[in-house]
């Protein structure tokens, strides 16, 4: 939203889901189950429709999501694999497999699923990578906040030099930089293409990082991605760059808002099985952890009215300047009898395009044991409820967190979020 959406040198250019097949009839419970974010069970049920109807495209592809979305990646390749036999020129099973390869650096295989697809800039972007991607030195990262208002800024090296000023945003996908830094890093690049960004026309540059430093972490052979104007100028002077989500997938990450640090540490098993022990001394319940489309987190929380509350998948969004807590989505203020002010419309940007908003301010938001009650949020009513194939009421944001540090466990697949300072 407001200002979130802006990504220094990075821009969002994945496809939209297709979605134009559906399951035949005995398929509508699987489907059901999956936009009620039941998705085990869903799986399940595709599984039992793929048994009776091994033909049966769109089975095969939720399964192979459903197993996507949890970082399945054994169960995600095999059930893409068997989309792609039936349909090889099937958009989204490509789009599905490609993401899934990205996720376990296995870049070059995902460049024909990304060429098969017509995403010629990202084809070439990982085709181009050489040896092993984001390859981790040093075990942990602190990284103090440099401020918090209005987005979070933190201090990095790229390539061995200088400290820069960075932000960083779960919205968006990559590792970006401002043009500037983008040439006195010396980068080149290997792939560039023209995008329609916020009503604005930008090159976008995709090349790979040799280092980058937060802390006692570094990262090398990082795929990363920056723009400029037309006239070469900087897209946005906010910042030096910003640091998405696909660098935090492969750390075990924590936004830890309330100690006002950034903290990294390498994604192992034992570290995984560290974060949920001091979870539970600290008396904090795992949550789910869903990664949809790339870059979205999501999660299971939920958000109430005068009129009712709604539990189930909702978006979860670390940085950024949002000034709101949370966004909730479609008819939902109205269904819950959440109080919305429409005679204060809010033109801002969603996911890169216009948009209006309303203030408005539910009873109660919740995410665990985290809530917040009466607080300043958006509802937007034009905002799709199932953008992803299963409904996500609303997206928490920065504000919500302030009082919190969240750790992001990638192995897992579990969210902790824990008032107060991180231990």
């Amino acid at each position: 939203m407001r200002g979130a959406a802006v990504v220094a040198g990075a821009a969002t250019t994945a496809p939209l889901l297709g979605g134009a097949a559906t399951a035949r009839a005995d398929g509508s419970d699987a489907d059901a189950l999956f936009k009620a974010g039941k998705f085990e069970q869903a799986g399940r049920a595709y599984e039992e429709i793929l048994k009776k109807d091994p033909t049966n495209l769109h089975a095969a592809r939720r399964r192979g999501y459903v197993g996507l979305l949890a970082n399945q990646f054994p169960d995600a390749e095999k059930y893409f694999k068997m989309a792609l036999h039936l349909a090889p020129d099937d958009k989204d099973a490509n789009y599905f497999l490609a993401d899934c390869y990205i996720r376990q650096d296995k870049l070059a295989l995902s460049a024909p699923h990304w060429q098969a697809i017509g995403e010629e800039a990202y084809a070439k972007w990982f085709a181009a990578v050489r040896g092993e991607a984001y390859q981790i030195h040093g075990d942990i990262g602190r990284v103090p906040f440099q401020q918090t208002d209005p987005m979070p800024l933190i201090e990095a090296s790229v390539n061995g030099g200088p400290p820069k000023r960075f932000t960083f945003y779960t919205g968006a996908p990559n590792l970006g930089l401002t043009a500037t830094v983008a040439k006195e890093a010396g980068l080149s690049p290997v792939a560039s293409q023209k995008i329609d960004f916020q009503g604005d026309v930008i090159w976008a540059y995709y090349g790979i990082l040799n280092s980058f430093k937060l802390g006692g972490i570094e990262l090398r052979n990082v795929p990363v991605g920056w723009s400029s104007a037309e006239s070469g100028e900087d897209v946005d002077t906010d910042s030096d760059g910003m640091i998405g989500t696909w660098v935090f997938y492969h750390l075990l990450t924590t936004f830890d808002y309330a100690g006002r640090s950034l903290i990294l540490r390498r994604r192992t098993p034992e570290t995984a099985r560290k974060a949920r022990a001091a979870a539970t001394r600290a008396g904090t319940e795992p949550l789910p952890l869903w990664l949809a489309r790339e870059q979205y987190l999501h999660s299971r929380g939920s958000i109430a009215g005068v009129a009712g509350s709604g539990t189930g998948v909702v978006g979860v969004n670390f940085g950024g300047g949002a000034e709101t807590a949370a966004v909730v989505f479609g008819e939902t203020a109205e269904q819950l009898g959440i109080r919305s002010d429409y005679d204060r419309p809010i033109g801002t940007f969603a996911q890169s395009h216009p948009a209006v908003t309303y203030p408005c301010y539910p009873a109660e938001i919740r995410l665990g044991d985290a809530a917040a009650k009466d607080i300043y949020c958006y509802t937007h009513p034009q905002k799709a409820l199932a953008p992803f194939g299963f409904d996500v009421r609303a997206a928490f944001f920065h504000s919500f967190h302030k009082p919190y540090n969240i750790t992001l466990d990638f192995t897992d697949m579990n969210l902790y979020i824990a008032r107060g300072k991180a231990t």
